[in-house]
């Protein structure tokens, strides 16, 4: 498929346009898709986009870029679904005169033209590291700005919680996990030498016996016996696995979750002891973190937004992408 730029932009004799009343083209014009028309639409740069394309004349050219980028934009401020804004598209007026299609006599969208385009965008991505969509919108945020008569001088900050799909922990669960993972791969490797007496570990039905069915044993002793297997595993296999993920986050988990006790061993932490919100959740997601905020327990990341505001002191967030 070849890149043309999208130039059939006048209007032409059988133009929609041209059957409105005057009364219907002034309320046309005073509406949101006159101010998306002129601030948004023509401000989107299409050569960005060039590289999804070939670069021969004489295949099928593509949908016009600047239609498509300009009706996913319109689809997140309107929170409509793929098939919705193509019908918008399609019967609604106002979607084509903001998108200059109102002299096609075919709306140039189809059910997978919004796919494809971000199939292409994410194959491009994946090679060259590029996010082109988020390109272009960046490219505009001048342009709305402008518009907005937003401030950039008078910001806020507020902060949000993401929240991580990683499954609560508690500190047994999170030290056997981690410790098993390690074992498991030693054991992949055929490196037994390193595994006496901690064979149990790479067994699939070890976990859930140690965790949550051997009650004849206090969680006490399971953590320990757990703690004590970790730090006599860790030096074993440190020359040859210390540069594993395995590895890295049990001795991590080892640290955060233990101190020094009186007989030179490793003892759990204590309330008192404290640990700060960075410490290990899950294995399964290293970077999330623990928050409290509103009364609520969160575990995953947090956001920091910046507001700027227009004349009116009204805060605006970035345009969704």
């Amino acid at each position: 498929m070849s890149f043309l730029l999208n130039e059939s932009q006048q209007l032409s004799l059988f133009d929609a346009l041209g059957f409105l009343s005057e009364r219907k083209l002034h309320i046309l014009e005073k509406s949101w898709a006159k101010a998306f028309s002129d601030n948004i639409f023509v401000n989107i740069d299409e050569m960005i986009f060039a590289p999804l394309y070939s670069e021969k004349t004489n295949s099928r050219p593509n949908a016009p870029v600047n239609v498509i980028v300009g009706a996913l934009i319109l689809k997140e401020l309107s929170h409509l679904t793929d098939d919705e804004i193509r019908e918008e598209c399609e019967f609604d007026l106002r979607f084509q005169y903001a998108l200059h299609t109102t002299s096609f006599e075919e709306q140039p969208i189809s059910d997978r033209t919004f796919s494809r385009f971000r199939e292409r965008n994410a194959a491009y991505e994946l090679a060259t590291g590029r996010d082109l969509i988020h390109e272009c919108i960046s490219g505009l945020s001048e342009h709305i700005r402008r518009f907005m008569e937003i401030d950039q001088s008078i910001q806020r900050m507020d902060s949000m919680m993401i929240e991580s799909n990683i499954r609560k922990m508690g500190r047994l669960e999170l030290l056997y996990t981690c410790l098993s993972n390690l074992v498991k791969e030693v054991h992949r490797d055929g490196h037994t030498e390193f595994l006496e007496g901690l064979e149990h570990y790479a067994d699939p039905n070890d976990r859930n016996r140690v965790v949550y069915y051997d009650k004849g044993t206090p969680q006490g002793e399971r953590l320990q016996k757990i703690i004590d297997d970790a730090a006599s595993l860790l030096p074993r296999c440190e020359k040859d696995y210390h540069g594993t993920e395995d590895y890295q986050l049990l001795e991590r988990a080892v640290s955060e979750q233990t101190k020094d006790g009186d007989n030179g061993h490793l003892i759990p932490k204590d309330k008192a002891d404290g640990m700060d919100s960075s410490v290990l959740q899950n294995p399964s997601d290293p970077d999330a973190t623990y928050r409290i905020k509103a009364g609520k327990q969160h575990r995953g990341y947090v956001a920091n937004i910046t507001e700027a505001v227009d004349g009116n002191r009204v805060c605006h967030h970035e345009l969704p992408v």
